[in-house]
C-alpha cells in the first residue's frame, strides 16, 4: 500500500469540501482490496444533521461501484490531526475490524491505527449472527 499516495488524494479532495457554515475542510480516500481508490470530502448543510463527512462519502461512493472490501481510509482536516466521527467509525466498521485508518497532516506526517484500536469492542453486522 502506498500510504503516500492515498495520503495525497485526501488532501486533494480536501480541497473539494463544501464547507460554507464551519468552513473545516476534511479529505478521505479509501483504499478497496481491488486496488481502486475512491475520494470524498464533507459536504455542509445549513441544518447541519444532514451534512456528511469525508469518510462516509467516500465510503458511499465505493459501495455504489460494488465495492464491499476495503484495506484502508486516509483522513486529513483542517486541524492538526482529524480524526473520524463516531459515526464515520461505526459505518467504517460496518465494513470490517481490521481496516488501518491514517489521519495525515501531509504526506510525510501521519498517523496510523487500526479501526480496533479507535473503536475497541464495537458492534459489527457479525453481533447479529
Amino acid at each position: 500500500m502506498d500510504k503516500k499516495l492515498l495520503i495525497g488524494k485526501a488532501l486533494k479532495a480536501k480541497e473539494k469540501a463544501y464547507t460554507p457554515y464551519s468552513g473545516f475542510n476534511v479529505g478521505a480516500a479509501l483504499l478497496t482490496k481491488t486496488g481502486k481508490i475512491y475520494t470524498g470530502c464533507n459536504v455542509e448543510c445549513v441544518s447541519y444533521t444532514p451534512t456528511i463527512c469525508a469518510e462516509r462519502t467516500a465510503i458511499a461512493k465505493a459501495v455504489s461501484e460494488g465495492e464491499r472490501s476495503f484495506i484502508a481510509i486516509a483522513i486529513t482536516g483542517d486541524a492538526d490531526w482529524t480524526f473520524p466521527c463516531g459515526v464515520c467509525r461505526q459505518v467504517i466498521r460496518e465494513f470490517g475490524k481490521d481496516i488501518i485508518v491514517i489521519v495525515a497532516k501531509s504526506e510525510d506526517e501521519y498517523r496510523e491505527y487500526t479501526l480496533e484500536e479507535l473503536m475497541p469492542h464495537s458492534f459489527g453486522p457479525e453481533d447479529l449472527d
